[in-house]
């Protein structure tokens, strides 16, 4: 399976960490985080990996080079002058991309079943799958809301009651971006609630909590969650 992980951000919450240093490239227990999600993406039996960099990004690709480090093929989007979203950011890595493939970022660590999650997208007909767990407000915003399989509605800030966050991981048919114009911005709100118009998007429920590195005390937890638990990490 291929996964594209989204890595280019500034990282701004964990400043001064990032001022030299790209977001994914911070020592986790040791180690930088992205080795961790590497290895769990690999345990998981994904192991084609297409990262996509901004901020930084030489230092991540002189770090992983073509993925020998740990094990998976690793190739490289760039982002260019204009920025153009996280879902333009996927849209410019389109040549790299696997007919099928998840879609995740590069402060994030999901303990899910990827296999059960890309087999309900290549079993339906649909574009797009979107990882969800049961959130109540638990762990930051919920954001989505989700009837029978299916997403219904995403809408980050809203002020309504949602109970359902967006888990952090996608899967989608390459097709699906056919509906974004090359070289323009998009982000995920836009997309997703695109494919929701039409019914193109299924939700797929995580029952373990996600984890991130996003922020210092979200740093910290998923540090404490590593050092304790190790055996249960993928």
């Amino acid at each position: 399976m291929q996964a594209v992980i989204l890595a280019g951000g500034l990282g701004t919450r964990l400043r001064p960490l990032t001022d030299s240093v790209p977001k994914g490239l911070i020592k986790v227990n040791g180690r930088p985080f992205l080795e961790w999600k590497l290895e769990q993406l690999k345990a998981n039996g994904i192991d084609d990996i297409v990262l996509c960099v901004g901020h930084l990004g030489e230092m991540i690709e002189e770090h992983f080079g073509g993925g020998s480090r740990v094990g998976v093929r690793v190739r490289y989007s760039r982002d260019g002058k204009k920025p153009l979203g996280v879902i333009g950011a996927l849209k410019r890595a389109e040549p790299l991309l696997d007919g099928e493939f998840f879609v995740t970022y590069g402060d994030n660590y999901l303990r899910l079943d990827y296999g059960r999650m890309m087999a309900l997208l290549k079993s339906s007909r649909k574009l797009g799958a979107l990882a969800v767990y049961h959130n109540r407000g638990a762990y930051g915003t919920s954001d989505v809301e989700v009837d029978e399989g299916r997403v219904t509605a995403f809408q980050k800030n809203s002020g309504r009651q949602l109970e359902w966050i967006n888990f952090g991981i996608y899967a989608l048919r390459k097709s699906a971006l056919a509906l974004v114009a090359p070289g323009e911005p998009c982000e995920e709100p836009e997309f997703f609630n695109l494919l929701i118009s039409k019914g193109e998007l299924l939700s797929y429920e995580a029952t373990e909590r996600f984890y991130e590195i996003g922020n210092r005390q979200s740093l910290r937890e998923f540090e404490t969650f590593m050092a304790k638990a190790p055996e249960r990490a993928g």
